[in-house]
């Protein structure tokens, strides 16, 4: 047995008199924190560290920080940046929640949910009532909700930079039970992954949008019954068909958009540049004033995008739309078009609301009906000629609409990708084209648009043909007012 070394005298004078030196020293509290620490390391928790430094712009170093509580940022000049993940365990909470905050700013982070709770009933990220916020290189993973995965609401001079939004949809009831046009409630997909509403001057670019989990497949379909009604009011809604209604199905249960930018009669001055977007029910609906659309691609997005609602002056120009099934492009006066109305039995005036002055201009619009949806869609017989089209420009919903204005249309393509030959039954093949029309355009005399430009555009023909009429090739068009319409609904 090994017996202990003795000490010698020098060595234990030597441990007293460091002994001593060391009882001299002040001794830190176990706890204490540099007074200008501004890293959330430093701190019990994220919330604990902004409320300790409010207005500062804090660092969250790499690891994971899990919380059941959504982290608040409510002070001016308030941010989190760095690559640390936060994960939320409550399904029911945010991640994080910035509200009546200016100049905040959240860059790098990682926004999740863990295994078994992604599936949740709240965004990852919401935001409301907050100027020049900037939100960059942030990655939003697994937060699948029928609420956007990031939501902002009452903001001006937002931007959402360079972020990544993954796997943001799921399986749930859209409820239009309540409203007089629908009243009915289906099993649908659902969610966006950024939405927009009541803002001004955001821009949105750089971002990519991807959903990877739900697939809108035959077999998903059946498994949840995607489509079937499960509730519907005593009366049909006035925008339901009765054949509609007897059947109790619709085949637009994926639902939700990659981005949506809404509440048309607030929303103005949106930018949505460069971003990408990969299997969407719609890439983007669009529902503002003043809107450049531009440099996007639209991977397998049944619906490319949309304006509609009251949107005028839309600029839509050098995007890519591939593998579109339903439509790449759709202008559409909706239901909360509206023309202006004068102040008069007791109502406020209502400033106009309407769709036009829009441009399309030097997209592509290629392997349309190769994407995911193109089996919900290629049976749907009579409506095959005006659904299933690339390019379409529609009547409004309600008598009150004002139809459709000033529109150009030039130096588009859309391209039939299968006469070059593409796989058929794993054997290279010319496949016949999977759109009735490459532009549908609703007749004027119908209510369809006033005052259209179509020019300088290849539209390689549909299984019906270029398009539905006479496309007009004019230099200029006579400029007057806009067209009128039957009133306008009560605010």
């Amino acid at each position: 047995m090994l017996k202990p070394m003795a000490r010698s005298p020098w060595a234990a004078a030597a441990a007293l008199i460091l002994l001593l030196t060391r009882a001299a020293w002040p001794v830190p509290p176990a706890q204490s924190i540099p007074v200008d620490s501004l890293s959330v390391a430093d701190y019990a928790s994220i919330q604990a560290a902004l409320d300790a430094k409010p207005g500062k712009v804090l660092d969250v170093p790499a690891g994971d920080y899990v919380i059941s509580q959504h982290v608040k940022i409510r002070k001016d000049g308030s941010g989190l940046t760095g690559p640390g993940r936060i994960i939320q365990n409550s399904v029911n909470e945010p991640i994080v929640e910035i509200q009546g905050a200016d100049f905040v700013r959240l860059e790098g982070l990682t926004l999740t949910r863990p295994e078994g709770k992604m599936d949740a009933k709240a965004s990852a990220l919401l935001i409301e009532d907050c100027d020049q916020l900037e939100l960059r290189d942030l990655r939003v993973i697994d937060n699948r909700s029928q609420q956007a995965a990031i939501l902002l609401g009452r903001c001006t001079g937002a931007q959402i930079l360079d972020c990544l939004v993954l796997n943001y949809t799921t399986v749930g009831i859209d409820d239009r039970t309540p409203s007089p046009d629908y009243g009915y409630a289906f099993n649908c997909i659902d969610g966006h992954g950024i939405r927009v509403t009541r803002s001004r001057g955001t821009l949105l670019r750089g971002n990519r949008i991807i959903e990877k989990n739900l697939f809108p497949t035959p077999e998903l379909q059946r498994r949840h019954h995607l489509g079937e009604w499960v509730k519907r009011a005593p009366k049909r809604g006035e925008l339901m068909s009765e054949a509609t209604w007897k059947k109790g199905f619709v085949s637009n249960w994926h639902q939700g958009a990659a981005i949506q930018v809404t509440s048309s009669d607030q929303t103005d001055l949106t930018r949505l540049l460069g971003n990408y977007v990969e299997n969407a029910a719609q890439g983007f609906d669009i529902h503002s004033d003043h809107v450049i659309i531009a440099d996007n691609i639209f991977k397998n997005a049944r619906s490319g995008m949309k304006a509609m609602h009251g949107a005028r002056n839309v600029l839509i120009a050098n995007n890519q739309f591939i593998g579109s099934d339903l439509w790449a492009i759709l202008l559409q006066p909706g239901t909360a078009s509206h023309a202006a109305r004068p102040a008069e039995n007791g109502k406020p005036a209502l400033e106009a609301n309407i769709d036009g002055g829009t441009i399309i201009v030097n997209n592509i619009i290629s392997d349309f009906g190769h994407g995911n949806e193109w089996w919900v869609w290629k049976g749907e017989g009579p409506r095959f000629g005006s659904d299933c089209c690339p390019i379409r420009l529609l009547l409004g919903q309600r008598k009150y609409n004002v139809p459709l204005h000033d529109i150009i249309i030039q130096g588009n393509i859309v391209y039939d990708s299968g006469r070059d030959q593409v796989l058929v039954d794993g054997v290279p093949a010319v496949d016949p084209p999977r759109y009735g029309y490459a532009l549908w355009v609703t007749p004027e005399s119908n209510g369809g648009p006033r005052n259209l430009i179509v020019k300088d555009n290849i539209l390689h023909p549909g299984l019906l043909g270029v398009a539905n009429l006479v496309l007009p090739r004019v230099d200029a068009m006579p400029v007057g007012p806009a067209p009128a319409a039957a009133g306008a609904p009560g605010p």
